[in-house]
């Protein structure tokens, strides 16, 4: 059984009026480790169960307020009921780590190549794409997200070696 770690990115904070962009899923089997991304026409529920055939335990950070209740409300998928849910920001707040996951990253020396880019601008750079057919801004948008997949699994190592995962 693998875990994932998944990140989304949406045109804005609710699933009623607003669509998923990005759904981001880093799978970790052992060494082994792959980046799934559904981009646009491809975030359906199918996908999305298919992307996570196998996986035992879905991280996030935030995802229990935001990403799983979106999904849920634009795909009719509750994560949750089909595998495991760990949110890492809860373990942040037992380390006194609060804030975003960058403000997070940042306090525990978790290095990020992209700088300067969180949700409003990653909504500016669908809408960018999306409008323009700006390849380059879709491409800074999933070098975003892959960041914040790959650095969730980052995030969960540095947590244990404070003691708060089980």
């Amino acid at each position: 059984m693998s875990d994932a770690y998944l990140d989304i990115e949406t045109t804005g904070l609710s699933s009623f009026y607003a669509d998923i962009t990005v759904i981001g899923i880093y799978l970790v089997d052992g060494r082994k480790s792959k980046l799934l991304q559904l981009v646009g026409k491809k975030v359906k529920g199918h996908n999305l169960l298919a992307a996570l055939e196998g996986v035992n335990t879905i991280y996030t950070y935030n995802g229990r307020r935001f990403d799983l209740p979106f999904i849920r409300g634009s795909l009719g998928i509750d994560l949750e009921a089909l595998c495991a849910h760990h949110d890492l920001m809860y373990d942040c707040w037992r380390c006194d780590l609060r804030g975003g996951l960058k403000a997070v990253e940042q306090r525990l020396g978790i290095p990020r190549k992209l700088k300067g880019i969180g949700g409003p601008e990653a909504i500016i750079l669908w809408w960018q794409y999306q409008n323009y057919n700006d390849r380059d801004s879709l491409s800074l948008l999933l070098r975003y997200n892959r960041e914040d997949v790959v650095n969730l699994k980052a995030l969960r190592e540095r947590l244990s070696t404070y003691g708060s995962l089980e």
